[in-house]
């Protein structure tokens, strides 16, 4: 019950954060959820509550999809989501936790340091990082510091950005969650009672978080999120060799 309730008040944050930053709701929930379940049940579980928020903010902000980046970087995250998503049947909940959390630790350094703001890639590399970020995704839920690094590189910025960003991560969850449902339904079913709260959290965040959020300077916005991110990311890292990840 207290799992249940902390899940919710999560989701309802890390869903806010997602409609300005473009991520967080799989870097914020997949490791609370882990913490009862495994990591391995709980990227599979969050993908949930991950594409209901993704296509809420998706209607709002469908008008300001760039179509280009969308089909063709979008399209290379897919293939990279679903080859992940492949991977993520056979690899253990201590690796996937270690690779999570070093995931997370990188990107809250960039955003601690500024260093994510001046990231960019060239054409070429940001389509192969697509398709990497889109592996990333499949395999332990996390894609964002990669995929947004790229897409500054394809010359994306304001609110076309964020609309992007979010039609990108709905079509790595359409090609991800089939995998993901074959291979774990059962333990996904076991853990409906955190999946309940989380859905009701993001829908709530979704909704209504990002009216107070903007109030925040975006660039110290950045540097609390990248701080919530490096605190989530060492203690994950410090719990996947723990005997719960087992």
């Amino acid at each position: 019950m207290i799992l249940d309730f902390t899940v919710a008040i999560v989701a309802v944050l890390a869903s806010a954060i997602a409609s300005i930053a473009g991520f967080g709701i799989g870097s914020i929930l997949t490791p609370l959820v882990a913490s009862q379940y495994g990591m391995k049940t709980a990227v599979a579980a969050v993908s949930i509550p991950h594409v209901i928020a993704t296509a809420v903010r998706f209607w709002r902000l469908r008008t300001h999809v760039d179509r280009n980046v969308f089909w063709g970087f979008g399209v290379m995250n897919a293939i990279g989501a679903l080859a992940g998503a492949m991977l993520h049947v056979y690899v253990q909940n201590v690796l996937l936790s270690v690779v999570l959390a070093l995931l997370l630790i990188f990107a809250a350094v960039l955003g601690l340091t500024g260093y994510s703001d001046r990231l960019r890639f060239g054409r070429t590399a940001a389509w192969i990082a697509g398709a990497v970020s889109g592996g990333f995704g499949g395999l332990v839920g996390n894609q964002g510091g990669i995929r947004s690094a790229a897409m500054l590189g394809l010359g994306v910025s304001g609110p076309a950005f964020v609309a992007t960003a979010t039609a990108i991560a709905l079509i790595v969850d359409a090609v991800r969650m089939p995998v993901y449902f074959i291979t774990e339904s059962a333990r996904i079913l076991s853990t409906w009672p955190a999946l309940l709260a989380a859905v009701i959290g993001v829908v709530i965040g979704t909704l209504t978080g990002e009216r107070v959020l903007q109030k925040i300077p975006d660039k110290l916005f950045r540097r609390i999120v990248s701080a919530i991110l490096l605190c989530i990311g060492t203690w994950l890292l410090y719990w996947g060799a723990g005997p719960r990840t087992t």
